[in-house]
């Protein structure tokens, strides 16, 4: 089994988790930054414009390749995802049995009146106008778990509340290392943000980050209610020989990648979305912690599809709602910059695919930091009963 051996001792997990891990996710991408030559002041400075880099043009050729990809990554983990029938007499049929709870319809309310504000230019709110972001995905927030609850009669926010409300606060740090990683590769830029002070903006998006991790995780577990999304036609077990020796490649070809982000954006940056997550994934191999490989060596693929697609959905939400917004993200994408939906052009969709994966395990590696056999995420392990009472 691919994480059979003993986990490392508690003192230098924790080192690598605490040293090691940040080392590599921050300080590669400087390292290659200053052997390209090029000066470091621009990277550093805060807000960030990132407009220093002049991404290549669109190309035909690199459009149908990178589509071609993504076409066979969506169709994969579709086919994988595939239900298997669910019998008529089964019990898991007899969902929807709880009542919509009354904080569930609070949400709705305030989601609709942040859309509302969000998207409208009324003189009265001009001075806030460009805080509409979180209280929007407060709302969804509340809106998912509602869902959940109503389905199951539990969900994050009232079961696992000390949980939940850490996924706040590691949200924030999470989605900041990646405005650190785009400093690199600069593929979205902000627009609206220029009477933000740095206090001002460290602030508004610290807030405003908070809430990724908390959106994806309950999406996770919203479509773990769902006996579709739990028990694929496709449960073939798939196990890596050699665990150790793979992750140790695995580990210097996505240290590689995020050392060469810096050197080569415009060929490297869909590694960003890719790199912190092998990372991660081969470091919890090597320290004997049980990883998102694991179920899948079970023949349990949704620990791969259900984060990877609740990311995707989220991640419609976040550019439908970014679109019009007062201050809002765009993007500059090399070789497939062209046929957007909302903001994003349709191949940067693909990305949330990994990203999915990556807010889980960022979430499990932080959250076996002193117990490495603890069950910290009800979504990485096989779940086939978890969401079902």
């Amino acid at each position: 089994m691919i994480d059979a051996q003993a986990p490392m001792p508690t003192p230098l997990r924790i080192l690598a988790k605490l040293v090691i891990t940040p080392g590599l996710l921050v300080g590669l991408p400087v390292v290659g930054l200053l052997l390209s030559g090029n000066p470091l002041d621009p990277y550093l400075e805060f807000p960030p414009t990132t407009y220093h880099i002049l991404h290549a043009p669109f190309s035909w050729s690199v459009f149908a390749f990178t589509g071609g990809i993504d076409l066979i990554l969506i169709g994969g983990l579709l086919f994988i995802a595939l239900p298997r029938k669910i019998q008529a007499d089964s019990p898991e049929r007899n969902l929807n049995r709880h009542g919509f709870p009354w904080w569930g319809w609070l949400g709705l309310l305030l989601l609709v009146s942040s859309w509302t504000l969000a998207w409208s230019r009324f003189s009265w709110f001009a001075e806030l106008q460009t805080l509409t972001f979180t209280p929007l995905w407060l709302s969804f927030i509340l809106v998912i778990n509602a869902l959940t609850y109503r389905r199951v009669g539990h969900c994050l926010l009232l079961n696992r509340p000390g949980f939940f409300l850490s996924l706040f606060f590691l949200s924030a740090l999470f989605w900041w290392y990646f405005e650190y990683l785009n400093r690199f590769v600069q593929s979205w830029h902000y627009i609206g943000i220029e009477d933000f002070t740095p206090t001002g903006y460290f602030l508004h998006s610290s807030i405003a980050f908070s809430t990724v991790l908390p959106a994806v995780l309950s999406t996770c577990e919203w479509f773990q209610t769902f006996p579709q999304a739990r028990t694929s036609r496709f449960h073939r077990p798939f196990a890596l020989p050699y665990p150790r020796q793979i992750s140790l490649m695995v580990l210097a070809v996505a240290s590689c990648s995020l050392f060469g982000i810096a050197l080569w954006p415009d060929y490297l940056y869909p590694l960003l979305w890719v790199a912190p997550l092998l990372i991660m994934v081969s470091l919890q191999v090597l320290l004997g912690e049980e990883t998102l490989l694991a179920g899948v060596a079970r023949g349990h693929w949704q620990v791969i599809t259900v984060p990877a697609f609740a990311a995707l959905l989220c991640g419609i939400f976040w550019e439908m709602w970014n679109y019009y917004s007062a201050a809002k993200w765009g993007y500059s994408i090399p070789f497939v910059q062209r046929f957007e939906i909302f903001e994003m052009p349709i191949l940067g969709y693909a990305g949330y695919l990994p990203f999915g994966l990556e807010c889980v395990v960022a979430v499990d590696f932080v959250s076996r930091l002193w117990d490495p056999r603890k069950p910290s995420s009800p979504f990485l392990l096989e779940t086939s009963s978890s969401s079902i009472p």
